[in-house]
């Protein structure tokens, strides 16, 4: 079942309620999306541990071939 882009950014936004949450659907069909997050709490932090960050607030939506959400497209910053 796919996953709606409010959703999406609803459980990053509850993972990170200071960051700033940009979601696009790439294909339209729920499982394609790209995110763009932005946060205080990614400093002093590599790309990749902001990225498991936000992958580990998505709580289990992307694993496995039965996950709700099939791809996305992550870009995380820290806020200036």
């Amino acid at each position: 079942m796919p996953i709606e882009a409010l959703e999406l950014k609803q459980l990053i936004q509850d993972a990170f309620p200071e960051a700033s949450v940009t979601i696009t659907d790439l294909a339209g069909d729920g499982n394609h999306y790209a995110a763009e997050v932005i946060d205080s709490s990614f400093q002093g932090m590599n790309r990749v541990q902001q990225q498991r960050a936000v992958y580990a607030a998505l709580k289990g939506k992307m694993n496995g071939p039965n996950g709700e959400l099939h791809a996305l497209a992550l870009t995380t910053k820290a806020k200036e």
